[in-house]
């Protein structure tokens, strides 16, 4: 991905700013409009959009850390925050900053205010206020941009790994995606019950006819699905859907799962409102047949 045109847009964004020493964040947004400068995102790549957008980042970082005068630095920094608060990608990619770079920004807060120029510091504040920074050990001047990248990802791979944590810890939650109805309701023993009770209603019935006239009863042994075949399709189901869960998120449970080892106490927890349940589905799947 040639990025060189972006970055000389930038280069002109900034140098115009900066003609006759300019320092108000008021004028940098007036050149960005005239410029229509938010139109950059238009030429953004269909792919590798994180590259891309800390590409960006980086390169308005290096002016405002770098030692060129106060305007330049200062257009810089107002071009990351314009960069950030425009971007069209929902959630917003934040913006990547290694411990040097954060501290030569404290450098050029600092410069600021001995101008007089309070609305660097507010505009740093904010930033930081509002968590858009993502602080890594990766300098600007000594990584590569796929360094810098790399270091983001696994930072947002780790929030991941522990929203992960603390959503499943202490839940059913964990114990519920992993459940085997099947085994967990005794399907085949329901389906072998529901089976004997069938034929033993169609033995009574045909021994009654014997004796009685037993046409308006005929309906009772009609062959229909059982409550058993009706539970063992529902299983499957479940565990169909189950398994699609683990193709997508890649997690299959351990053997040591608290929540697997404890699955007899949740579910004794839950009897009630879990027999409830099933007792509603049950009777839903017959209407839905009849």
């Amino acid at each position: 991905m040639d990025l060189t045109p972006f970055k000389l847009d930038m280069d002109d964004l900034i140098s115009e700013f900066a003609e006759g020493g300019s320092t108000s964040f008021a004028e940098f947004k007036r050149v960005w409009l005239s410029k229509k400068f938010s139109y950059i995102f238009e030429a953004s790549p269909s792919t590798n959009q994180a590259c891309f957008m800390q590409s960006l980042f980086a390169y308005s970082i290096g002016y405002a850390v770098s030692t060129r005068s106060l305007s330049h630095r200062l257009g810089g920094l107002y071009c990351l925050y314009c960069l950030f608060e425009t971007q069209p990608f929902r959630p917003p990619f934040k913006i990547y900053l290694s411990l040097g770079e954060l501290k030569r920004l404290r450098t050029l807060v600092a410069d600021a205010k001995a101008k007089g120029i309070g609305v660097v510091c507010a505009l740093v504040k904010s930033m930081l206020d509002r968590n858009i920074f993502l602080i890594g050990a990766v300098d600007i001047n000594e990584g590569s941009i796929m360094e810098r990248i790399n270091e983001l990802t696994e930072i947002q791979n780790s929030k991941v790994r522990t929203a992960y944590k603390m959503l499943f810890a202490n839940t059913e939650v964990d114990l519920f995606t992993h459940l085997d109805m099947g085994g967990e309701l005794d399907v085949d023993l329901i389906k072998r019950i529901s089976t004997e009770y069938a034929m033993a209603k169609k033995r009574a019935l045909e021994e009654a006819s014997k004796t009685v006239d037993v046409e308006d009863m005929k309906h009772i042994a009609e062959d229909r699905r059982l409550i058993g075949e009706t539970l063992e399709r529902s299983a499957a189901d479940w565990d169909a859907q189950k398994n699609t869960l683990y193709k997508q998120t890649g997690y299959r449970p351990t053997s040591d799962s608290p929540c697997l080892l404890g699955a007899a106490e949740c579910l004794e927890d839950n009897e009630d409102d879990f027999g409830k349940e099933l007792e509603d589905v049950l009777l839903f799947e017959n209407t839905r047949e009849n």
